[in-house]
């Protein structure tokens, strides 16, 4: 979770077992490009091409020289020495307006020791990710901060195409809650493309979750991609979308026998229980409405009416601050009632 106190901070430069693949280096790469580059400039050919060198040569004095700490700032430190004095001597010269290092150096220095970014990507904890089994970014407080939240959701990304790579013969699941705001960025896009299109043949699944249709409507990638490569599809009530729903029909490619399906959503619920419809279609072959109900004590968990909320926390401050047993108590009565 990102918070001012403690940021979120990585090391995208360490490995647990030093092993730099192809996708390992493009990643990286990607990643300073978007340090360097705004949204609106154009990378040329020469520029990644330099950029990707560069990378190799650091990679491959890292691996020679065990007193290399891997991190950003050894390599902002290499690219300012040793490969600005490798351009020097190259017998083709390098022209500012082909790779203009100097550029390059001064933009990044806000994430070089004693920026403003300096954290960002130093990390001293140096946690590898690849065998964690559950992990959550937390990112809300950082969604409209045009400098961090391209760059920390690059790394996500490519912390999990770390594990869909490497794991072999395990299942992967990467999940993106409300993740439109990064696909709006070209670099985001591009990998949630590339992911959808990838993700299975390595054993995985990749989910997108929104509240809003209006977020995947407006968004070219998902048209494109998200939506052709998506076998399974889960609705919720689309009341507010009744008058318009013909735009989301032919949108997700749904049959007006699975539209009339979806706007009969809690429609006609029994009164006497707590539970709320979804429809599930699988591959355009098989839908149907189902009924999701869960027990009072998880209801009573999970709720989001602040009513309810209120209810449970004022029945825990009565019995010493203890929420669960606030939770058996109000679940029992309900049962009686």
């Amino acid at each position: 979770t990102y918070t001012e106190e403690k940021p979120i901070s990585f090391n995208p430069f360490f490995t647990d077992d030093g092993m730099f693949d192809v996708e390992k280096k493009d990643s990286i790469k990607t990643l300073l490009l978007t340090l360097w580059k705004s949204e609106d400039d154009r990378v040329t050919k020469t520029e990644s091409g330099e950029l990707g060198s560069a990378l190799s040569m650091f990679l491959e004095k890292m691996a020679k020289d065990k007193n290399i700490v891997p991190c950003f700032d050894a390599f902002f430190e290499f690219m300012r020495d040793d490969y600005r004095a490798e351009m020097a001597q190259r017998p083709i010269p390098i022209y500012k307006q082909d790779f203009d290092i100097d550029n390059f150096l001064t933009t990044l220095r806000q994430y070089y020791h004693g920026g403003r970014f300096d954290f960002l990507l130093n990390s001293k904890e140096n946690i590898d990710l690849l065998n964690k089994r559950f992990v959550v970014f937390e990112i809300d407080a950082i969604r409209d901060n045009k400098d961090l939240f391209p760059v920390v959701t690059i790394i996500i990304m490519e912390a999990f195409i770390n594990k869909m790579r490497r794991l072999k013969g395990v299942r992967k699941l990467l999940i993106c809650e409300e993740a439109w705001k990064a696909l709006s960025t070209a670099n985001m896009a591009e990998y949630m493309r590339y992911m959808f299109k990838t993700v299975r043949k390595y054993f995985g699944e990749a989910v997108v979750v929104t509240q809003e249709v209006d977020d995947i409507i407006s968004s070219p990638i998902v048209k494109e991609t998200i939506i052709n490569n998506s076998d399974c599809k889960i609705l919720l009530d689309q009341r507010k979308y009744m008058n318009r729903f013909d735009q989301i029909q032919e949108l997700l490619g749904l049959t007006d026998k699975e539209k009339a399906q979806i706007l009969s959503i809690n429609m006609a619920n029994n009164p006497g229980r707590l539970y709320k419809e979804v429809w599930i279609g699988l591959g355009g072959t098989q839908s149907a409405v189902y009924a999701t109900e869960v027990s009072p004590e998880e209801y009573l968990c999970y709720t989001t009416e602040e009513t309810e909320k209120i209810q449970v926390l004022d029945r825990a401050s009565q019995l010493g601050g203890d929420i669960e047993a606030a939770i058996k108590q109000l679940a029992n009565e309900r049962r009686e009632k």
